[in-house]
């Protein structure tokens, strides 16, 4: 079992940057692919960025590829989404979520409650 609670959202303007953590309970954190899904008002669940357990490999959406970064401090049992160049657009609730598995086809069995990032124009 993965308990997982996010923080580190909040309103900020175009152009500004955030992180999000997400802290995790449990002694395997390290052998659990992290990732960073959103969820914008009207529309359905969005991947944005992942880390695998096993070799580090980060991957992303296109729509953030080159202003997210993923990273994870599995002594803090933490993962981390530094957002920069933030859009209007990126406005969601932001979820972090925990797998077994490795990869794009990775199923994430254990979710946060959210946070709420607001980018204003």
């Amino acid at each position: 079992q993965v308990q997982l609670v996010e923080s580190g959202g909040g309103l900020v303007q175009a152009g500004d940057s955030l992180r999000l953590s997400c802290a995790a309970s449990g002694r395997t954190f390290n052998r659990y692919t992290m990732a960073w899904f959103r969820q914008a008002p009207g529309k359905e669940r969005e991947y944005v960025a992942a880390v695998n357990w096993s070799d580090g490999k980060v991957y992303y959406s296109d729509s953030v590829r080159g202003r997210f970064t993923i990273s994870r401090d599995n002594a803090k049992n933490t993962v981390y989404l530094q957002m920069n160049s933030l859009k209007p657009e990126d406005t969601a609730v932001y979820y972090c979520a925990g797998s077994p598995g490795t990869g794009v086809g990775a199923k994430y069995d254990y979710w946060g409650q959210g946070t709420q990032v607001t980018v204003s124009s």
